[in-house]
């Protein structure tokens, strides 16, 4: 006598093709809770060191990096590259020189207890590992807004840099802290390559014209 083969009925296909959904349901929403994290730790980059320069002023009276009395004020370095004590903290954002005042702003504000970080500059030869870097790994910097990293930004006070950020993630931070322009307004973003070499300097790129796979710099005066 033969053995009766016995399929699925229509509904153990129905069961498993919504327990399918769900699964897919879930995993494309983590996905999105990730995203939607990352972008708001970019987010807290550029709104804390605002913080730290106002912080720093409101308890001595100087400018992090710029103090010429950094050694009686937090026990740190004087930045040898630029005129110290003039209210410009001097140099390049993303500087490999650990003598000027851009990367002495960061012991600075360490020192001060504003920031968490190394604090030792001492025979550094550069600032690799030094300045700090965002949720992917890219650097994070700040200097004076009278030069413009990113050529179609407005001059103003300071502008904070931070490189490497997926296209996706540019997109997104644009919308939360600015137009939704990632070419008008007070943040704009260029490609990370563009802007990679030190003092380095380039035109944005329009929203539409922003890739999700590709890296960029995005910067924020204020």
């Amino acid at each position: 006598m033969k053995n009766k083969q016995m399929g699925f009925t229509l509904v153990e296909i129905a069961i498993v093709l919504v327990i399918i959904g769900l699964l897919l349901g879930g995993v494309l929403k983590g996905q999105e809770l990730i995203n939607s994290a990352k972008v708001k730790n970019f987010a807290s980059d550029f709104r804390n060191i605002p913080m730290f320069i106002y912080g720093y002023q409101d308890k001595f009276r100087a400018l992090p990096g710029d103090d010429k009395n950094a050694a009686t004020n937090v026990g740190g370095v004087v930045g040898t590259n630029g005129t110290v004590g003039n209210g410009v903290i001097e140099g390049s954002w993303n500087t490999g020189t650990p003598t000027d005042e851009t990367a002495v702003f960061w012991q600075h504000v360490r020192l001060a207890n504003l920031a968490p970080g190394p604090t030792n500059y001492s025979g550094a030869a550069t600032t690799a590992g030094l300045l700090p870097t965002n949720a992917d790994g890219g650097k994070i910097g700040l200097q004076s807004g009278a030069n413009l990293p990113i050529t179609t930004m407005t001059k103003t006070s300071y502008i904070v840099c931070s490189e490497g950020i997926l296209g996706k993630f540019v997109k997104q931070l644009d919308i939360t802290m600015d137009d939704g322009n990632t070419a008008t307004g007070s943040m704009q973003a260029a490609k990370m390559s563009d802007l990679s070499a030190v003092g380095a300097t380039h035109a944005a790129e329009a929203t539409a014209a922003i890739v999700d796979g590709s890296s960029y710099t995005v910067c924020l005066g204020f």
